[in-house]
């Protein structure tokens, strides 16, 4: 398991090189990298500027990881978040999950990121050419992230 809250760019080949050296039981292993668009909810995106809660922000993306172990059968993952100001194109996430078989991989990383989205403490503000905003949380996160368990309290909790 690894986190790393950064304002440096990450090198995707890497990340994924480090999560599968000395492990010879990993078959596979699945990555998402999020990026900045140039479009949100109709308006252009000059840049993006991300702020978050530091040791909070690791302590609840590291509770998200336990969680998946507990789930899926995983064998290593690596989540990396950017903060500072980003511009259009920038990599501002990477979740990259291991395991011995492809469906698990792919599952827990979804659940990763799912649970990124909802219970990791950033806040986002986009530059326009109307100014700055800050950007709301989605309805539609609040049912990806239902879906995984829709009775779990932490779940209710983000869905109010």
């Amino acid at each position: 398991m690894s986190v790393s809250i950064q304002t440096a760019d990450f090198d995707l080949g890497a990340e994924v090189a480090a999560l599968r050296e000395a492990d010879p039981a990993v078959g596979a292993v699945v990555t998402f990298v999020g990026c900045v668009r140039d479009r949100n909810d109709g308006a252009c995106v000059s840049s993006m500027e991300l702020e978050h809660y530091p040791g909070m922000t690791e302590a609840s993306i590291a509770a998200s990881i336990d969680a998946a172990r507990a789930r899926f059968d995983i064998r290593g993952v690596r989540v990396i978040h950017r903060v500072g100001l980003l511009q259009p194109q920038d990599q501002i996430v990477l979740v990259a999950v291991s395991s011995a078989h492809r469906g698990q991989a792919f599952q827990a990383c979804e659940f990763l990121m799912d649970h990124l989205k909802i219970h990791a403490p950033f806040w986002k503000k986009e530059a326009t050419p109307d100014g700055t905003r800050w950007v709301d949380a989605r309805v539609s996160d609040d049912a990806a992230l239902a879906r995984w368990n829709p009775t779990d309290p932490a779940t209710a909790e983000a869905l109010r």
